[in-house]
């Protein structure tokens, strides 16, 4: 699929879908309907995944013998729920490229968030800034503010944006790594997103880690963007921490448990400062209810309580598919659906928007951002009237994802087609 020559024909469009290895895994979703009762054009996988077919099946196990064996499930359910995470760990290892002591599912991903700046966002006077993206989402944006201020520290001072040149809407890679080499000795802590949200721009995690690392800095990503979007390979990048959302691109559901990563450099670093809860003390003694924290080795000793097996039910549906496909074949589709995207706008340039996403596919996610220059917002809901649904961020911006488990090039081809008609009503 790379390497094919796109065309502008709606019959090019259904051909690449009929050709497509992936089509198949469309109907393993339920795609929403338009009132007229056929598929929408669903392109907001970016905000929200759609539902697995499977994920009833899984939750309905798990009600099941919640009614048959009430507190008993937790050891005696066909899948017992006090170790239920684990069912994810090894899925979820091979999804983000780590090994499966590194990652956990739990908690909500701004909560992660929170954690790990507990345990490795440890200023000094001398080295106290942390170094994010402008354009960061806005729970980041706080959480960051937030534990600057706890230590005491101004944000005013201590929080350092990275904006684009002026006149280009990405970062350049270059410039992260000039500024960490003049700048390195008072940045405690370097947080970017995998994926931007807003501009869809990739960061090239490898380079800006090992600059990183060069100057004593530590490296966090939130990956809500990235986790079912690229290959990530965590482990091997040598990332320190990394979180994630799970009702996105994983398709977990509304609200569903989220993921963190942890490099196994730290898992043995008892000495680092966490804030601890029950579930992630020493598996051994845990039910002997001991006073001291012990906490278990890896990813898991940053867990705080039990978590919800329902949601973790649906997370486990969407992540079997996700082992069939594997990301490498899931990301060849995204860099080809977008590429079409990209080639179908560029056929009717126009005044009235453009593409704020890096035109080189390896340099952004499942996504194209649109800025639109007027009437944005009702050229938005024009769109959803017709079923074509994706979403609206102020002042003016349209994010667009074709998600390659479940969309198809009629997707793109129709979504092309309606918003050039639409653009210049």
């Amino acid at each position: 699929m790379p390497n094919v020559k796109f065309q502008t024909g709606r019959d090019f469009a259904l051909a690449m879908t009929a050709a497509d290895p992936l089509a198949a895994y469309r109907d393993r979703f339920h795609i929403p309907k338009t009132s007229a009762g056929s598929d929408c054009v669903y392109l907001c996988g970016h905000s929200l995944g759609l539902q697995s077919k499977s994920a009833r099946a899984y939750i309905e196990q798990e009600l099941q013998d919640w009614a048959r064996l009430g507190v008993e499930g937790h050891f005696h359910a066909k899948n017992p729920w006090m170790p239920y995470h684990e069912l994810l760990n090894a899925p979820t290892a091979r999804l983000v490229g780590a090994l499966p002591s590194e990652v956990v599912v739990m908690n909500s991903l701004t909560v992660n968030l929170h954690l790990m700046m507990v345990s490795f966002y440890r200023p000094t006077p001398a080295r106290h800034k942390i170094v994010t993206e402008a354009n960061a989402f806005p729970s980041d944006q706080y959480a960051v503010q937030s534990q600057i201020r706890f230590h005491g520290y101004d944000p005013a001072k201590s929080l350092v944006e990275i904006v684009p040149r002026p006149g280009e809407t990405a970062i350049r890679t270059e410039d992260i790594e000039q500024l960490v080499a003049e700048k390195g000795g008072e940045i405690a802590l370097i947080l970017l997103g995998g994926v931007n949200y807003y501009t869809g721009q990739a960061f090239e995690c490898s380079r800006i880690t090992q600059a990183a690392h060069a100057q004593g800095c530590v490296v966090g990503f939130d990956m809500a963007h990235s986790a079912g979007n690229l290959q990530l390979r965590l482990h091997d990048r040598g990332v320190d921490f990394a979180v994630w959302c799970s009702y996105k691109y994983l398709n977990g559901g509304p609200g569903c448990v989220a993921g963190c990563f942890v490099h196994e450099r730290h898992a043995q670093n008892h000495a680092l400062p966490r804030f601890a809860g029950w579930w992630g003390h020493d598996k051994t003694s845990r039910f002997q209810m001991p006073s001291q924290f012990q906490p278990i080795a890896g990813a898991e000793g940053w867990q705080l309580s039990n978590p919800s097996i329902l949601s973790m039910a649906a997370l486990r549906a969407s992540m079997e598919i996700f082992d069939e496909v594997t990301m490498p074949i899931l990301r060849a589709k995204s860099e080809s659906l977008t590429g079409y995207l990209d080639f179908l706008l560029a056929q009717q340039p126009s005044e009235h928007f453009s593409i704020l996403t890096p035109r080189e596919p390896s340099q952004r996610g499942a996504q194209l951002s649109l800025q639109i220059k007027k009437g944005g917002r009702a050229l938005c809901d024009r769109l959803a009237q017709q079923g074509v649904i994706c979403d609206w961020r102020e002042p003016d911006i349209l994010r667009v994802a074709p998600v390659p488990l479940y969309n198809s090039f009629l997707d793109v081809h129709t979504f092309a087609e309606r918003f050039l008609a639409e653009i210049t009503v």
